[in-house]
């Protein structure tokens, strides 16, 4: 009988106290959360360069890898594209895990300890993600963010899915999209002398001399102690938090995002005074270079912006998506599409990817990268449910080609140095990671079903060096596990995974 980790002990010891009809839904719920962790991190095992995997043996229908110290490590084949819970246990030498902390916690490499907490952590809110779920009826959401809240599970390919350290059981329940949550964010008044304001901050926002900043009330309770948000009826505004949790959508407004500086899956996150600085012209190159597209890709424009002397206090105001929806036509969050009454095919998903790869690959070609996993791309449909054009949001982390630029006569603004290089590499592993491993596959959910996509979609599609690049080299992955079991690394890290495409005759 499986023994629960202290994480999921805690979980449902709190959970008895705030909410305890959620109890049995959580306890039921724990092993197909364990599960969805551990296919995560078998797929982070079988693909990326650890530096204590010695080597990888595929076996008929399992996969064995050879630790450096001489154990064995065997569980199923991995297919790295797949999203399902396809993995219930691996075996470490004769010893069978269930438990992805477990496991961890007995390969005992370095920096695994820490990580083991997260995995636990993450197994946990999983569940308790599960079992607050709201029952959706088999129709259209009203609304852009009940899109964002039928997301349940996470990111699909991430260990760390549902991890939320720092977040007690009731503050999960209370601030997370997929229990439904309502927000009311605290409005902290800042002397305009003392804040930097971009783009055109609301007059609702601001109270004679000072700027309202709209504070998470998390980052209230943990962070910003001393900081009160103004008295009276006009001190907190109500919104609904969307897929990244420290984003939410104000009632009939735009989106607002906080500065929850909690770390979630991978990194702590926070918005920088240089990304308030550099806001307003950024906003206005995406709308630039999104009109070379031919009406294939909208960028929500940032309306404002203002940072209060501090990343931990500081938002940034955000069209909402739903601008860009024409008459009968939806725009659906791309991490949200498996959650959809749209019955889709091979040819709905060949259609998509043709779509999404036309945008991304033309946008290279011009000298931008898209940072377009499914989080940051939403796709509008047609009545009929057809895919007909995209919508981007959140610009800070595009990267952006001087030399490319220049051969198109595209001007380059003013951007922060993180953003800014010619290396061709990275230009294509932040498009071709995010895009095609990350919002395709995820959509696809599986290999071969991401290769038939692949495939129709790339035919009629412009022969470009990057395109060569797409179907003729191993594609780029950010290396999730590597980069929680590297905590002193900085930067992103990656993984070649095989290439669907490959020898495919594209």
């Amino acid at each position: 009988m499986h023994r629960p980790s202290l994480a999921e002990a805690e979980v449902a010891d709190e959970l008895a106290a705030v909410r305890p009809r959620l109890a049995p839904r959580y306890a039921a719920a724990l092993p197909g959360a364990r599960a969805a962790v551990l296919s995560r991190l078998w797929r982070g095992l079988a693909h990326e360069p650890l530096p204590w995997i010695a080597g990888r043996e595929p076996d008929g229908d399992g996969l064995t890898l050879r630790l450096a110290d001489g154990r064995r490590l065997r569980g199923p084949r991995a297919d790295p594209y797949r999203t399902d819970a396809y993995v219930e246990v691996v075996r470490l030498g004769e010893v069978a895990y269930d438990d992805p902390a477990r496991l961890m916690t007995d390969l005992a490499v370095p920096h695994s300890a820490s990580f083991a907490d997260e995995l636990a952590h993450s197994a946990a809110s999983l569940a308790l993600s599960r079992a607050g779920r709201q029952d959706h009826p088999d129709e259209w959401p009203g609304t852009d963010w009940e899109w964002e809240q039928r997301v349940v599970d996470g990111h699909p390919f991430h260990p760390n899915c549902r991890s939320r350290p720092g977040f007690s059981v009731a503050e999960q329940l209370a601030y997370g999209p997929e229990h439904g949550a309502r927000v009311e964010l605290a409005l902290v008044p800042v002397p305009a002398a003392e804040c930097l304001v971009a783009g055109d901050w609301p007059a609702w926002l601001r109270d004679g001399g000072r700027v309202l900043v709209p504070v998470h009330p998390w980052q209230v309770a943990h962070v910003l102690e001393g900081s009160e948000p103004r008295g009276g009826d006009g001190g907190r505004v109500t919104a609904h938090p969307l897929m990244a949790l420290r984003t939410l959508a104000l009632p009939d407004g735009p989106h607002v995002k906080t500065a929850l500086s909690a770390r979630l899956t991978s990194s702590v996150r926070d918005i920088s005074l240089g990304s308030v600085a550099a806001s307003a012209v950024l906003s206005d190159f995406g709308e630039a270079v999104a009109a070379r597209t031919d009406g294939l890709l909208r960028v929500t424009r940032t309306l404002g912006a203002v940072a209060a002397g501090s990343p931990d206090l500081a938002a940034v105001l955000r069209e909402s998506p739903r601008e860009y929806a024409g008459r009968g036509e939806r725009v659906v969050p791309v991490a949200a599409l498996a959650t959809t009454p749209l019955p889709r095919s091979p040819v709905w998903s060949a259609r998509f990817a043709r779509l999404a790869l036309t945008v991304g690959l033309g946008l290279l070609e011009l000298g931008v990268a898209l940072e377009a996993h499914g989080q940051n791309l939403l796709v509008v449909l047609s009545p009929d449910g057809d895919p007909v054009r995209l919508v981007y949001r959140d610009l800070a982390d595009l990267r952006v080609g001087p030399a490319r630029l220049a051969r198109h006569r595209v001007p380059l603004p003013e951007l922060p140095a993180r953003m800014v290089t010619d290396d061709e590499r990275v230009l294509r592993r932040k498009l071709f990671g995010s895009l095609v491993a990350g919002a395709l596959a995820g959509t696809t959910g599986s290999g071969p079903a991401l290769r038939a996509a692949l495939e129709t979609a790339v035919r009629d599609l412009p022969r470009t060096p990057d395109l060569a690049a797409l179907v003729g080299e191993p594609l780029p992955a950010k290396a999730l596990t590597l980069m929680r079991l590297s905590p002193r690394t900085p930067g992103d890290q990656w993984a070649d995974l095989p290439n669907p495409l490959r020898g495919g005759g594209f």
